[in-house]
């Protein structure tokens, strides 16, 4: 056995499933060793965006992680931006990069680069293996600090050698720090916070966005008029017909502040407190009005779900009801395409533990509105902002819930960073259906610039121009293994979307408005 098997088994033995790989010279040892391990599964992506990105769609529905392996500096480097994402979203992830054998560094060769300095910003645990003797233990240790409430990124650099080099043992798993359960005293302390505020709002993050943390949380509503809150880009929402309903904090500055003018006491749920995306001439990066107080419920590490259903029962003896989002019929279409009506042909057709993994930017409001009383599913969002996620993040999403659908709603102009997703959907046989909102345009940048006081002329408006050449995603899909379509009207989407809801497989629709 060599350290590269020692890690990969070692690796399984602390609960890993999955390795979404884009491997190179150096990882040829972690790549044979695959063979001998079956019960890690690889995953071939062809770049490592999405690789990463998959491992955080993988993460955040898992609820555990998945490997990465990565080519070096310049392959860790070119995943960062959904690790950007990913850490944002506290994805547990466990990157696996090789590095050049530990005797040829001072060379200098061609691809060598401090791969330390590629993994700090978005690693909370880095660490380089030595030896081939203590691989197995390091991998064991990338497990337990990746697994680290509330989860996180953890980066194991592999020398060469120490995946070539004779091995004698495969660690065990290490014991996992889970979140730590709240005060009962604090627990009181809020809840008399609660009762004296005159208009509190309840921010929720995490767990406490999955339909127990929901429920509680309505409960709480219910008998103090309370306000439930997320994210903007919540990293994972459980919402649909039977879930209470958690009003979303907008997206630009002046909508937060409005949205939040009332509030008297924020009490922050596993969340932090709000603020825009951006600065704006004239305008405010804090959310919220100077008169409201800010407290703590549950830190990001601690028992949010727990914490809230201690709450709920403290504010509520007679246990009232949650305050569900109502079973009714979906709106009829409309006749032009577009967002909203998408949106409510998706609810139409979304069948129950759906899973939506959203980068559709301008277009994602109008899909969200419409899907409000859809059949339950959970909602995957942009954390980090970094757009070319949704696709990969649908993989990951996939292969963690087989049995699952995953519709992933796309921008062109996003989908552009990381189509090669679409090859993986195909060769692993994933059942994604992708839309994408093709209106040829980085749209949300045409609004920036209006915000920022700019004034675009014909050099920059071309900037943000998709149509000169006009992209075919149907051909594009269909060259990389995917069924496709193209379609510019509601009523043509609504049988592809319908088509594709009732088979198993990838599919890919390009709605072009």
């Amino acid at each position: 056995m060599n350290g590269a098997e020692s890690l990969v088994r070692s690796l399984a033995a602390s609960g890993v499933e999955v390795c979404f790989a884009n491997p190179g010279t150096s990882e040829m040892h972690f790549v044979a060793a695959l063979d001998k391990v079956d019960s890690v599964r690889g995953v071939l992506c062809l770049f490592e965006g999405v690789v990463t990105g998959a491992a955080d769609g993988y993460a955040r529905i898992a609820g555990k992680p998945a490997a990465t392996l990565l080519h070096l500096g310049p392959g860790l480097a070119n995943g960062l931006a959904n690790l950007h994402n990913a850490r944002r979203a506290s994805s547990p992830i466990v990157n696996i990069v090789g590095d050049h054998a530990t005797h040829h560094t001072r060379y200098d060769a061609p691809l060598t680069s401090s791969v330390i300095d590629f993994a700090r910003p978005v690693s909370a645990w880095i660490h380089t293996s030595q030896s081939a003797l203590s691989v197995g233990a390091d991998a064991a240790r990338a497990v337990q600090a990746a697994r680290a409430a509330p989860g996180q990124i953890a980066t194991l650099i592999l020398p060469a050698d120490t995946a070539w080099d004779e091995a004698n043992s495969v660690a065990s798993a290490l014991p996992v720090q889970g979140p730590l359960p709240v005060d009962s005293a604090h627990i009181e302390r809020i809840l008399q916070l609660l009762k004296s505020a005159k208009r509190p709002s309840l921010l929720l993050r995490g767990d406490a966005l999955k339909a127990p943390g929901l429920h509680a949380a309505s409960r709480i509503a219910a008998a103090t008029g309370c306000r439930i809150l997320c994210d903007t880009f919540a990293p994972a929402l459980d919402r649909g017909r039977g879930i209470p309903e958690v009003e979303r904090i907008p997206y630009f500055s002046e909508q937060i502040v409005d949205f939040l003018k009332d509030t008297t006491c924020l009490i922050l749920v596993g969340a932090k407190p709000p603020v825009a995306f951006f600065a704006y001439p004239g305008k405010q990066s804090w959310g919220l009005p100077a008169h409201c107080k800010i407290d703590v419920l549950s830190h990001p590490h601690e028992d949010s779900p727990g914490a809230l259903a201690a709450l709920a029962d403290g504010v509520s003896s007679s246990r009232k009801k949650s305050t569900l989002v109502p079973f009714k019929g979906v709106e009829a279409a409309g006749h032009t395409l577009g967002p909203t009506t998408i949106g409510h042909v998706i609810a139409k057709y979304l069948p129950e533990r759906a899973i939506i993994s959203d980068d559709a930017a301008t277009s994602s409001a109008g899909v969200l509105a419409a899907t409000r009383s859809a059949a339950p599913h959970t909602h995957l969002a942009l954390t980090g902002g970094s757009i070319g996620q949704g696709l990969p993040l649908a993989i990951g999403a996939s292969v963690a819930a087989p049995g699952q659908k995953v519709v992933c709603l796309s921008g062109d102009g996003a989908g552009m960073y990381t189509l090669q997703a679409l090859w993986t959907m195909a060769r692993e046989e994933l059942d994604v259906t992708v839309v994408v909102f093709a209106n040829r345009s980085y749209r949300i940048l045409n609004i920036e610039m209006e915000r920022v006081g700019a004034t675009p002329g014909k050099t920059a408006a071309a900037m943000f121009d998709l149509s000169n050449p006009e992209m075919n995603w149907a051909m594009i899909a269909a060259g990389l293994g995917v069924e496709s379509c193209r379609t510019a009207s509601i009523s043509d989407f609504e049988k592809h979307f319908a088509d594709a809801m009732a088979r198993k497989g990838p599919h890919l629709i390009e709605a072009v408005f």
